[in-house]
């Protein structure tokens, strides 16, 4: 029997993967574009620049925060066709 889910549909937590993805980038950028000076010895960035390198970070739980969300949909997903556990036998 087939899988009833498309392979091209998003899961749950896909998106916020996505987005973190797309952030951690944008900080990882961020955080070439600011070390470079410091590495040439030429002037430094200003401090936004610094607080953008944060990104990183940020990124990096999002993307996480997709990942915990597409578990917890598998789980769901994986007791809704299990359907309810047993009772627990009583104990001597």
């Amino acid at each position: 029997m087939r899988d009833k889910t498309q392979t091209n549909s998003a899961a749950p937590g896909d998106r916020l993967i996505r987005a973190g993805a797309v952030v951690f980038f944008v900080g990882a950028v961020a955080t070439l574009v600011t070390v470079a000076p410091l590495l040439l010895g030429t002037t430094p960035f200003p401090t936004y620049m610094f607080l953008l390198s944060m990104l990183m970070g940020v990124g990096f739980l999002i993307a996480g925060a997709g990942v915990f969300r597409s578990i917890a949909a598998g789980r769901r997903q994986a007791r809704a066709v299990s359907g309810p556990a047993p009772a627990p036998s009583p104990s001597r």
